[in-house]
């Protein structure tokens, strides 16, 4: 294995590697595009991507390395690969980052989500819905994970977010800053509709399978809950987070 082989299969599966190096892969042409010029370290084409002729305009601003196919698909993480994926430097927020340029900040809190497919899902739906920020304690799956990545569809690029050790003292602080939050629970007290969200509002999300921590619950000023018909207990949690802020989102338009 050579070092080019060694560097990218190490940011495609180990967490560890790409916090060490405060790297990520973003493979495939409509998400390589999304990424900031100013942020891609490194970009790898596949021989027979080098050779289409609508690539070369397109990535006239970067000093490309081309490889074999075979290499290529040996570091891919696509089923498919389009032939092109970019090395990219993480991003650097900080909590004052969340709040967006209104005085209504949006936040969407996020604890022990473990499949990155509800976590690029979220980010994806809380772009769309105009949150201003995203809070991820550290046992949520690493945001810059390649299918995280993916399933954000260039979400991730734009949107800010945060990975806290300790949920609490970053919820206090954004209380603090007058942020009311709302913890999804199936013991709510008041229907998800039924709450007020055209000031600076929070929704908590918690992990799959057991919800939000009691200690974390604990800290949202009211609990909400999503009325369910049928014998359905409960909704995905990406699918509870999309309803949430886009009852929030309606709200804030008027």
């Amino acid at each position: 294995m050579n070092q080019l082989q060694k560097q990218v299969i190490g940011l495609q599966k180990k967490s560890r590697d790409r916090k060490q190096s405060g790297l990520f892969v973003a493979e495939g042409l409509r998400l390589f595009a999304e990424a900031p010029k100013d942020r891609v370290e490194k970009v790898i084409l596949s021989e027979s991507f080098a050779r289409e002729r609508q690539a070369k305009p397109f990535l006239r601003d970067y000093t490309c390395e081309t490889v074999p196919d075979y290499l290529f698909e040996s570091i891919s993480e696509t089923k498919s690969p389009q032939g092109i994926l970019g090395i990219v430097r993480q991003f650097q927020y900080g909590t004052g980052d969340l709040m967006g340029n209104e005085n209504r900040p949006f936040l969407l809190v996020l604890e022990c989500i473990q499949d990155p497919g509800n976590l690029g899902t979220m980010f994806r739906a809380a772009e769309a819905a105009g949150v201003t920020g995203l809070i991820l304690d550290r046992n949520t799956v690493d945001p810059y994970n390649p299918k995280v990545v993916r399933s954000t569809m260039g979400s991730i690029f734009r949107l800010p977010f945060v990975t806290v050790e300790d949920l609490e003292p970053c919820i206090r602080e954004m209380k603090e800053r007058g942020i009311t939050f709302y913890a999804a629970h199936l013991a709510g007290s008041m229907s998800y509709d039924e709450a007020d969200y055209r000031g600076g509002c929070g929704f908590m999300i918690g992990n799959e399978a057991n919800g939000l921590k009691d200690a974390t619950a604990d800290l949202a000023d009211c609990r909400i809950r999503i009325p369910m018909a049928g014998r359905v207990e409960s909704l995905n949690a990406a699918m509870a987070a999309t309803v949430l802020m886009f009852e929030a989102s309606r709200q804030r338009r008027y």
